[in-house]
């Protein structure tokens, strides 16, 4: 019955249905966990402006004092 399956399994427009049946619920899963949970929702939602929020630059302070 195992190599049964494992011959069925190895055929190649068999393989592929058995890749969509893993991989379509684990990406479903995936996107549930990101977004269902409100503060790690509205974290990300925050992040969507980032690309255009400025840098402020931090001062550089040398051991003896402020030059340049």
């Amino acid at each position: 019955m195992l190599v049964d399956f494992w011959h069925w399994i190895t055929q190649l427009s068999n393989s592929k249905i058995v890749a969509l049946l893993i991989f379509f619920p684990l990406f479903i899963g995936i996107v549930l966990y990101v977004y269902t949970n409100k503060e790690r929702s509205n974290r990300l939602e925050s992040y969507k402006y980032m690309p255009f929020q400025e840098d402020d630059e931090p001062e550089v302070k040398h051991e003896k004092g402020n030059v340049k």
